[in-house]
């Protein structure tokens, strides 16, 4: 047992020619001995009987052989592998100098093949290594070759070792046939991934589900949802009864979809059979209804989401902080932002949401809270930070802590982007004298810089673009195209397109 343990340990950790596939493969340990050398030495049977008490009676030196030759084997491997490391190597003329691979050299070829993005070689160097040696011509490495140019959207060649085995007179599984069938699905060949589909039965095998799973999916990436409702009737009535994974799945497609009506009904059937819902599947969901800005369908979602523990990803989140910032709920942002906290760290995100709902709100003791509460933590400040602030300032025509401010960014390490300009500008229409901040920027040449835009855009969804913002895309986008790309855009020439147009600084 300890001899199978070691020999087996060597060669995962440094191979792994193995875990690329499936199915588990378990390979007798080698010896260093073969029958035939022992069959052929005058003392054979006398070497035999030694030898094995040799085993029980030193099993440590027999380990450390093992080892040894595991060692000398992958050292081969690696050998192997280095010289298709060059792209100009051919592992077809490699395998005619070498004269043969053993398996391990071969699944570690294929394997290599496959990660270097050379899919396209995998099935000729089949055809060389299994022409040498006749026993290789098995379902099993044809399973395997299949799956392997299945993943790699290589149809055609799919196909090809398909007739292949069958002119050998091998039978194809389910599992090759399942390959082939989602490979012609996912390029969106259905007429092809159904003539397999009806050859499988014709071969006396019966489809299950991962068979309709992997079309039901593909119909849905195409955004073909009557066929997929077509395949789903078919899929039922030859007996295959849809399990939890297939309900997760429609649901998850009729969700990207945007159709509501048709993802509720799956839902209701998988509560009903007292089936789960998948993480994704909620998450899904929870996309759907603040796509289409259902806020109390939407939160019941985003609550099961939450019990469950499971991760948003931020652009998701902004999508639900949109919702509650055009339904007016300004106070659910800073649920929202704790809600995160609760099941990440407080990110720049969380931080913007905090600062968010106040600042909608119009809330000075809310900002100087949240503020403070940054200062606690030591929270470096950016430009989202910054702008959410100056922005409700303005808002409430706060000019005084608006001049603050603005000549304190430097003080904040924060460095102003094109949001900032646009608050100055904006704040200069309705009063503002911004005159010290603009000299500033000018001495400190930050005006001549290429212009950069590092605000969330959650702070422009709460406040809106304002009226220096809109003048440059306007005045920009009426360029000819030859104009706007000839050049590396400064904040100095925003400036100066704008107020060429309306008058106004230089």
């Amino acid at each position: 047992m300890d001899m199978d343990i070691h020999c087996c340990t060597a060669r995962t950790c440094l191979f792994n020619t193995n875990i690329l596939f499936s199915k588990t493969l378990f390979t007798k340990p080698k010896t260093l001995f073969t029958p035939s050398s022992l069959s052929s030495h005058p003392h054979s049977r006398f070497q035999t009987h030694h030898l094995q008490f040799s085993h029980r009676d030193n099993p440590t030196k027999h380990t450390t052989l093992l080892k040894i030759e595991a060692l000398q084997e992958n050292d081969s491997l690696e050998l192997l592998i280095q010289k298709l490391g060059n792209r100009a190597s051919s592992p077809l003329q490699l395998l005619r100098d070498d004269g043969d691979w053993s398996k391990q050299q071969f699944w570690a070829v294929i394997r290599f093949l496959e990660s270097a993005s050379r899919s396209g070689e995998i099935l000729q160097v089949f055809h060389l290594w299994k022409d040498i040696e006749k026993s290789r011509i098995n379902e099993f490495n044809y399973e395997k070759i299949i799956g392997l140019l299945s993943q790699g959207d290589l149809a055609e060649e799919s196909v090809l070792a398909l007739e292949e085995m069958k002119a050998q007179g091998l039978k194809p599984s389910l599992v090759i046939y399942n390959s082939v069938i989602h490979c012609f699905a996912r390029k969106g060949d259905f007429d092809r991934a159904l003539y397999f589909l009806n050859e499988l039965k014709e071969n006396k095998l019966i489809a299950d589900t991962e068979t309709y799973d992997g079309l039901i999916q593909s119909f849905g990436q195409f955004k073909m949802y009557d066929e997929l409702d077509e395949c789903v009737k078919k899929m039922e009535s030859d007996g295959c009864l849809p399990d939890h994974i297939t309900y997760n799945l429609l649901i998850q497609e009729f969700s990207r979809g945007g159709l509501l009506k048709r993802m509720e009904r799956v839902c209701q059937t998988v509560l009903s059979k007292r089936m789960g819902l998948q993480s994704s599947t909620l998450v899904m969901m929870l996309e759907a209804y603040a796509n289409f800005g259902i806020i109390e369908k939407m939160e019941k979602a985003y609550r099961r989401i939450l019990n469950s523990k499971t991760p948003l990803k931020d652009d998701l989140i902004r999508k639900l902080a949109k919702v509650y910032i055009e339904n007016y709920k300004f106070s659910r942002l800073a649920d929202l932002g704790l809600d995160l906290f609760s099941v990440t760290d407080r990110t720049d995100l969380v931080w913007c949401l905090l600062l968010l709902s106040h600042a909608c709100l119009l809330s000075r003791k809310g900002l100087d809270s949240i503020v403070k509460e940054m200062e606690a933590e030591n929270v470096p400040w950016n430009a989202t930070i910054a702008n959410t602030i100056l922005l409700a300032y303005l808002k409430m025509k706060d000019f005084t802590r608006l001049r603050i401010l603005m000549l304190e960014l430097s003080t904040h390490h924060v460095k102003p982007d094109i949001v900032t300009v646009g608050i100055l500008f904006d704040a200069n229409r309705i009063g503002f004298n911004g005159t010290t901040a603009l000299n500033i920027w000018r001495k400190t040449g930050f005006l001549d810089e290429a212009v950069e835009m590092n605000t969330d855009p959650l702070v422009l969804t709460a406040f809106g673009k304002g009226n220096f913002l809109r003048s440059c895309e306007e005045q920009y986008s009426s360029l000819e195209p030859e104009a706007r790309e000839k050049k590396i855009w400064t904040y100095q020439n925003l400036i100066n397109l704008v107020f060429k147009h309306r008058g106004g600084p230089n």
